[in-house]
């Protein structure tokens, strides 16, 4: 009888803890999927396309199949993978300070992009990685068939694949840890290392850099990457080994000094802009546009998975101030309010709210300082993971009533890039009759629109055997693979495998032929008998410095000034001293050595000289498009015309009492508004 009376009493225990489990359960997911949200990675962006560069989001298993034109200022992340084709290249920017430039039939994949890691993986065809910034405990590493490729230093590194299963990595500055299958070996700048892929296929090499061939290389490089600025110094491979961060541009750009280096495309802002001290907002940037100009008319829209709905500019400046910061509209001008240098900039596809007016038409308008917004990604089935708990609503914003800020188009022509003559400009009284939102896909029209986007993306013919060896070949990696919360398997989607234990703690058997390599001359003092230790030293002082600088430590910055001004003191002095023993300008410097064995000639590093404006026209859109004030062409024939880079002005603080925009002390007048809505960008074309 008292067990059968039990019966009600354990029923309704059970309940409760079933209840109470329940309600854990729910709590847990819904905090594990805000918290997953903040492991987003960034974005880096393609600064420039020569010739045909195709790009395959892995990841959208709505389009994983299809190999899609890469255009300028369209942003790359984690699975993302790029392929050049034949006579063809292009250039990355991973941040402010590190980029990449891609050779043709090249194969390069984007495995994390985080604050602390840089993880690409190079399958096939070669690779040049300029790396400007690497602090202390930060990854830049190149995954490939043969071994991991760890970037221990700031430096200028290239990374090969040949047909016969090699890989050569070169530093023409830092220093290079690799982990092959058969152990781990380190190489310092000035030093070449081939290692055969597959356990078994040979030993590898150590030698030394050819100093002609580097010069060679590292020349096109510069001319390729600062075509306004280059003087041809670096056609003397000496010449780049006693100064290689004279082109650093975080030395040569004032945009660097109010904007956190971590961001990709900053050094274009001194070309097309002014820096102005604003009251209440600190320094912030005008763009030289004509009278009319609003953010976020000249560009087009298109799906990018994780991140949705996001707008790639086809003005030549048009990355940083779209996806990062605000835009503010002052004194009859419009101002990018940048995020502040102390904190890691967090990507967004695109700063906007969007306005759905009924079903014909669709309307933007970029974000404004205090403008409510969260950050999200979205899951495979399109569904936001917000950063925040709940999404934000919005109530008013502050550019809704700034003249022409508000952007209204044809819904079907919405995925287009924007013609001018079809936007219509609507009154803000009947503008705020309609509710804004900032998730696109919340919305049932917007959500199509944005879906019918990808049928306007132009395809890529890449070949099925070059897709077969893309998909099929392993690379192997030191640090463990990304696990993005959007993607737990990438590593197992993208064929990557982490290096065994017993390669990352064994040496690898060297065959050292550095002796038997050219040398140089050793009259010179920085090049004989280098204190290798002490520049290491100072090189990661300098890093150090410079990320606490990105941070907005004037102090650290200050100190840098020091350590370079004391730097080339030095060299200077060690350059007096020698001189009377340097050999006559054109005099081959150093012999091989005598009584050596004969040593394979090295592949040749090809220099393609590439077309001498930075940012290649774009041709894949439908609609003309308004294109900026190119910079000039500048053709290099012969040997360079050497100019000296112009002084950057040093803008000061302006006191309160000053009016509301006001021009930095010493900067001189402001530069005239040139540019403007440029010739036609090119088609969209549906498949």
């Amino acid at each position: 009888m008292n067990r059968v009376r039990l019966w009600p009493h354990a029923v309704l225990i059970f309940l409760g803890v079933a209840i109470v489990a329940a309600g854990a359960v729910l709590l847990w997911q819904k905090y594990e999927q805000t918290a997953s949200a903040k492991n987003v990675p960034n974005a880096a962006r393609i600064e420039r396309v020569d010739g045909q560069v195709a790009v395959n989001h892995s990841l959208d298993s709505n389009s994983n199949q299809e190999w899609l034109a890469a255009s300028m200022n369209a942003p790359v992340s984690v699975g993302d993978r790029l392929y050049t084709q034949a006579n063809s290249r292009t250039d990355i920017a991973f941040t402010g300070r590190n980029f990449a430039t891609v050779d043709p039939n090249t194969s390069l994949d984007i495995l994390d992009l985080t604050n602390q890691r840089t993880h690409v993986a190079l399958r096939e065809g070669s690779a040049l990685f300029d790396v400007g910034s690497l602090a202390s405990g930060q990854l830049f590493e190149v995954a490939t068939p043969c071994g991991a490729v760890d970037l221990r230093q700031p430096g200028m590194y290239r990374v090969a694949l040949d047909d016969n299963g090699n890989a050569t990595v070169t530093a023409f500055s830092g220093q290079v840890q690799v982990v092959g299958q058969a152990g781990t070996g380190t190489i310092n700048k000035g030093e070449e290392l081939t290692i055969p892929c597959g356990s078994g296929a040979g030993s590898a090499s150590i030698s030394r850099v050819d100093y002609d061939q580097a010069g060679t290389y590292l020349d096109g490089y510069y001319r390729h990457r600062y075509p306004q600025t280059y003087d041809g110094r670096y056609r003397s491979y000496y010449t780049y080994l006693e100064d290689p961060n004279y082109y650093d541009p975080y030395n040569r750009y004032n945009s660097y000094r109010y904007v956190s280096e971590y961001m990709p495309g900053l050094y274009d802002l001194d070309d097309y802009g002014d820096w102005r001290y604003l009251n209440d907002y600190g320094y912030a940037w005008q763009p030289r546009v004509d009278t009319g100009w609003a953010p976020y008319e000249y560009g087009y829209w298109t799906m990018d998975y994780p991140y949705g709905l996001t707008w790639v500019s086809t003005e030549p400046w048009g990355y940083a101030p779209y996806h990062y910061g605000r835009w503010t509209y002052l004194s009859n001008q419009w101002f990018w309010i940048p995020e502040s240098t102390s904190a890691y900039p967090t990507y967004s596809p695109a700063l906007t709210a969007f306005i759905p007016l009924g079903d014909s038409s669709i309307g933007w308008v970029p974000l404004g300082p205090g403008d409510p917004y969260t950050s999200w990604y979205y899951d495979p089935y399109w569904q936001p993971v917000y950063y925040a708990s709940s999404p934000v609503v919005v109530e008013r914003l502050v550019n809704v009533y700034v003249p022409n800020a508000v952007t209204v188009i044809p819904i079907q022509d919405f995925g287009q890039v924007v013609d001018p003559r079809i936007i219509t400009r609507v009154d803000a009284q009947t503008i705020v009759k309609y509710k804004p939102v900032l998730d696109p896909l919340a919305v049932a029209s917007l959500r199509q629109a944005a879906f019918r986007t990808r049928e306007l993306e132009q395809r890529v013919a890449v070949s099925e055997v070059v897709k077969q060896r893309i998909n099929n070949k392993t690379v192997i990696t030191a640090a463990a693979p990304a696990a993005p919360p959007f993607k737990r398997d990438l590593a197992k989607a993208l064929k990557v495998e982490q290096a065994s234990g017993q390669a990352r703690n064994q040496k690898l058997k060297l065959n050292d032929q550095r002796a038997a390599t050219t040398q140089p001359a050793q009259p010179q003092a920085p090049i004989q008998a280098p204190n290798v230790a002490a520049e290491q030293a100072r090189e990661r002082q300098m890093a150090e410095l410079a990320r606490e600088a990105a941070r907005g430590d004037r102090n650290a910055r200050q100190q840098m000034h020091e350590l370079r001004k004391a730097q080339v003191k030095a060299e200077v002095q060690d350059r007096r001293s020698t001189r009377s023993t340097q050999p006559a300008q054109g005099e081959r410097v150093g012999q091989p050595v005598k009584n050596q064995p004969a040593v394979p000639k090295k592949p040749e590093m090809r220099n393609v000289q590439p077309p001498a404006v930075r940012h290649a026209p774009q041709s894949e859109r439908l609609r003309p498009q308004p294109n900026p004030a190119a910079k000039p062409r500048v053709e290099f024939k012969g040997p360079p015309v050497k100019t000296q880079p112009q002084a950057q002005p040093q803008p000061q603080a302006v006191p309160r009492s000053q009016p509301k925009v006001e021009q930095p002390k010493g900067g001189g007048a402001p530069a005239a508004k040139t540019g403007g809505p440029p010739a036609a960008k090119g088609a969209r074309k549906k498949p």
